[in-house]
């Protein structure tokens, strides 16, 4: 084992360096020490040699480290995810930046189908009581996403229970509720709005773009993409590296990123510091793929996004509690997304 490898292996959450690398940061270093001889120093203090000589040793380690650091991880950049998280991240942008995204014909519709799935707490006389619910649904995206977009929200039902009193409990409020059509239409018929502007309010993404101007308008770069994120989720969220990866999830989950935009979401993300892979058979709405995730810093459970490595596609993504929370146990999926694509010639 030489220097570099002794000194690489220091460090061991960012993956094995190619040699190429070693290689480049090997010629910096003895540029740099070759530089260093042709620059006589002064003797500071000629009766106390070994003072310099100390100086000398040090400055070399970290120069070496400095070099090796600005080869591994990039001059000036965070520490980023996982080498292996980097690595799926990576491969999945090149994926999806190398796919093109589906070409739709006048009259046709992007048909962007959602299966959720989320937790319900209600507290009455009788104690504290928890299940989860659907929320399925179904957005036609037009050809011309400036014209009118139709979402249609399925009702939502129980669909997990953790113990016999909480599914007396929801089927005790089904049988109760009365709600009116009018109420909440989207239940009874499709929603329809231009531009996808639901309720009156334009969609937003990035952590605070709206729809139309993040798709046309945000960096590909993803140190710029990644920045900008930040920016825009200031003082949101735990932290603000969490923020920035539900973020990059929740604009990854409408569906109507394009392939350069995503690819870039993904390299974003893998320079967000906590992202590692998690699974790479994740299973989630009888699809497939690898799952990264970041764990909450509020309580014991992470949040994951999942990957198919064939398409760059997103997947899905859920929230996997890591202990057992008010009456739910450990390893439970208290929310989870699964998001399919297709292109369609009529909508409701």
């Amino acid at each position: 084992m030489d220097e570099l490898h002794l000194l690489r292996a220091t460090r061991n959450t960012t993956g094995t360096v190619p040699p190429a690398v070693l290689a480049a940061g090997r010629e910096k270093l003895l540029q740099k020490a070759a530089e260093e001889v042709r620059e006589p120093a002064p003797v500071l203090h000629p009766r106390r040699p070994w003072r310099r000589a100390v100086f000398a040793v040090s400055a070399a380690a970290a120069l070496i480290a400095a070099l090796v650091a600005v080869d591994v991880v990039g001059a000036g950049e965070r520490p980023g995810a996982t080498a292996e998280a980097a690595q799926v991240l990576n491969d999945a942008a090149a994926t999806t930046i190398a796919a093109s995204d589906p070409v739709l014909a006048p009259g046709q519709y992007l048909l962007i189908d959602t299966k959720a799935v989320y937790t319900t707490t209600t507290s009455t006389e009788n104690g504290e009581f928890v299940w989860l619910n659907s929320q399925d649904g179904q957005v036609y995206v037009p050809a011309d996403r400036t014209a009118e977009w139709i979402w249609n929200r399925e009702p939502s039902e129980p669909v997990q229970f953790f113990d016999e009193a909480s599914r007396l409990e929801a089927e005790r409020q089904a049988a109760q509720e009365q709600v009116p059509a009018e109420t909440f239409p989207f239940e009874k018929q499709p929603m329809r709005a231009r531009e996808g502007r639901f309720y009156d309010s334009e969609q937003r993404i990035l952590g605070a773009m709206p729809l139309q101007e993040g798709v046309a308008n945000a960096p590909r770069d993803p140190d710029e993409l990644l920045e900008l994120i930040y920016e825009n989720t200031n003082g949101q969220g735990p932290t603000a590296d969490e923020e920035a990866f539900i973020t990059i999830a929740d604009t990854l989950r409408t569906g109507v990123i394009p392939a350069d935009l995503r690819g870039a979401l993904y390299q974003a993300a893998a320079l967000i510091p906590g992202v590692t892979v998690v699974d790479r058979e994740a299973a989630l709405d009888g699809r497939t793929g690898i799952s990264l995730g970041m764990k909450s810093s509020r309580y014991e459970a992470r949040r994951e996004i999942i990957i198919d490595p064939d398409t760059g596609q997103l997947i899905g993504e859920r929230e996997i509690l890591l202990e057992d929370l008010g009456g739910i146990p450990s390893g439970t999926a208290t929310a989870w997304t699964a998001v399919t694509t297709s292109v369609v010639d009529s909508a409701p």
